[in-house]
């Protein structure tokens, strides 16, 4: 069967559209882009590899999720996050660290020719928008030497930070305000 040129582009356009994620789709995207940081802290953690950051299940879902009334976790169909949660995660808190202390901490794998110092893993047990009208972050983080001297840090952290309005684009900048709270409690070493 032949088609003529016009009917065979629209044809392949509407098999592409069709195919592609976001065609004709109303879906917003949300970044998580806190500030720069305001303050310096003294680099206490050298060169560090931050491995992925290790989300519960439900965080790692495209969707932003909100808890309801009920305490049910809801995914907002019309509200995606713009990057994979845990890449985000992970690549805002070493942007927030290395902006803090002026230490080099990159995500996974490591890039540099000289090997890092120290590796930072993340544990989340909680990242959500609550019912309560605060965003939660707790979890622990670990720094451990690579080779050499030096000690292991394990620590607990449970941040809680207000929602300033509602919908997708108030929990967005909630969690890029606790994940900052969490870079400064890291680069300190708290």
């Amino acid at each position: 069967m032949t088609f003529p040129l016009g009917t065979k582009t629209l044809i392949l356009s509407l098999l592409v559209c069709g195919t592609l994620a976001g065609c004709g789709d109303n879906s917003a995207l949300y970044l998580v882009e806190p500030p720069l940081p305001g303050e310096e802290l003294p680099n206490r953690l050298g060169r560090v590899e931050l491995r992925e950051v290790v989300l519960p299940q439900y965080a790692t879902a495209p969707e932003v999720t909100m808890q309801e009334a009920d305490g049910a976790l809801r995914a907002q169909p019309d509200a995606l996050w713009a990057d994979a949660p845990a890449a985000a995660v992970t690549r805002v808190l070493a942007g927030q660290i290395s902006a803090l202390s002026g230490a080099t901490a990159v995500p996974e794998p490591w890039p540099l020719s000289q090997g890092p110092d120290r590796e930072l893993n993340i544990r989340v047990s909680q990242i959500l928008a609550g019912a309560d009208g605060l965003f939660h972050l707790s979890g622990q983080y670990f720094v451990t030497p690579v080779m050499g001297a030096g000690r292991d840090v394990a620590r607990s952290f449970n941040i809680s930070v207000p929602l300033e309005g509602q919908g997708p684009a108030a929990v967005a900048a909630a969690q890029a305000r606790a994940l900052q709270q969490l870079a400064r409690q890291i680069a300190a070493l708290d």
